[in-house]
């Protein structure tokens, strides 16, 4: 069902150790709301879904049935090898794990129905790039299900999101903090319902939240 497994000794030790504990970093927020927000967004998920940064696989219990085939991409060793488990330990079929990075989708044009991006847009290294991509694969009609941390409307929280950017992508394995994603989802797509919120239980730097569908 599987690509073969990740071989986690070549990646850097930090990025190691973030996939051991990533889980129990996120757990605050998963449980001040995150949780919920995924079964809500991903509710509305049909068809063939592909899900790009699938981390370790914290979205994969909430994916209804309406569901037919779940691709899980995700480019980090570590990350690999632990969304594996969780695929194998979840017994549910029809779902693949890909090595791949957001901007080098493994997939046919117009072949995906549903594209989920969860605090993903935020790290990879051209968030343009990877929009683009999503674009190509979505069928005419087919739709992005975005929950994406952005950077800030007040201004206070919005320098300082821009002055700790580099050392905050430095600890977070690339995660930006000082991303205006839902103006880029706006350009390539069009975005159908928006919700902002915050990511309570987590860095001030990482709360402004933006929640919604796009639509190719």
């Amino acid at each position: 069902m599987n690509e073969p497994t990740a071989d986690t000794v070549t990646a850097p030790a930090w990025e190691r150790l973030v996939g051991r504990v990533y889980d129990r970093f996120l757990w605050l927020g998963e449980h001040h709301g995150m949780r919920a927000r995924r079964v809500a967004l991903l509710a509305e998920a049909r068809g063939r879904v592909l899900e790009i940064g699938a981390g370790t696989g914290l979205n994969l219990a909430h994916y209804p049935d309406a569901v037919s085939e779940l691709l899980l991409t995700e480019p980090s060793p570590p990350m690999i090898t632990a969304v594996r488990r969780r695929v194998a330990a979840s017994g549910r079929d029809g779902v693949r794990v890909l090595a791949a990075p957001a901007a080098a989708l493994p997939v046919p044009d117009g072949s995906v129905d549903t594209v989920v991006t969860t605090m993903v847009l935020c790290t990879v290294p051209d968030p343009h790039a990877a929009l683009a991509e999503i674009v190509r694969v979505l069928r005419p009609g087919g739709r992005l299900l975005f929950c994406e941390h952005v950077l800030a409307d007040t201004p206070r929280l919005r320098r300082w999101q821009r002055r700790l950017a580099g050392p905050w992508a430095g600890f977070a394995i690339g995660c930006r903090c000082d991303r205006p994603l839902l103006a880029d989802i706006e350009n390539a797509l069009r975005v159908e319902r928006v919700e902002h919120g915050r990511w309570s239980g987590m860095p001030a730097l990482v709360r402004p939240l933006v929640v919604g569908v796009a639509v190719r």
